[in-house]
């Protein structure tokens, strides 16, 4: 690739790509200057650092997840929905590797809100669940139990973790059950007096 070509944008695409390659903390300027067959410099004109290339590319894979759960989640509700953004979620990580891991990196604060991807992802979060009327803080403990439930499923089957013949689309599904039962009969924390209408959207 030329080095006139080169933009913010298509350094961030390639380092992207390169993540679901070898590993998103495998990533380095000197590996993507190779790819566009320039020198480590040429690329700093583009991004400060290390750090800023992962943060752009944390930044990219958040808009793409966004994406593919609003498709996954638009017009359904209850365990439609979630089960709609569990296998959106689940394809990414297997399908985008290094960017799923780019999505799990900490960021700054300022970093999410500045970021339509992280924004949105927060929103379909909560959005999704909506139908099982879980208030606070009820539905953030709820969000969490899926988030780990989730990960911990997509590193075990991404290293190859599930020995056992079982089919893992089988367990899958079972966990998927399993989480839509445990939504729909949540046991509701006591409120304090007054907190009726407190929220911590």
């Amino acid at each position: 690739m030329a080095r006139a070509g080169l933009t913010a944008d298509r350094v961030t695409e390639a380092a992207a790509e390169l993540a679901d390659e070898v590993g998103f903390d495998n990533i380095t300027v000197s590996a993507l200057a190779r790819r566009f067959g320039v020198a480590d410099a040429s690329l700093y004109s583009h991004v400060k650092n290390l750090q800023d290339l992962r943060t752009r590319v944390a930044v990219l894979a958040a808009r793409e997840l966004a994406d593919r759960l609003s498709d996954a989640t638009a017009g359904r509700s209850g365990k439609d929905s979630l089960t709609g953004f569990a296998n959106a979620w689940r394809d990414f990580a297997l399908t985008r590797p290094g960017r799923y891991q780019a999505t799990q990196m900490p960021i700054g604060p300022d970093v999410v809100a500045a970021s339509q991807g992280h924004q949105r992802i927060m929103s379909l979060t909560y959005a999704h669940l909506s139908a099982y009327e879980l208030p606070e803080p009820d539905l953030t403990d709820a969000i969490r139990l899926l988030r780990s439930t989730y990960q911990g499923f997509f590193e075990l089957e991404a290293s190859g973790g599930f020995q056992h013949a079982r089919s893992l689309q089988a367990s899958w599904t079972k966990i998927l059950d399993a989480l839509d039962s445990a939504l729909r009969h949540w046991q509701v924390s006591d409120r304090p007096p007054g907190n009726e209408h407190e929220s911590d959207h």
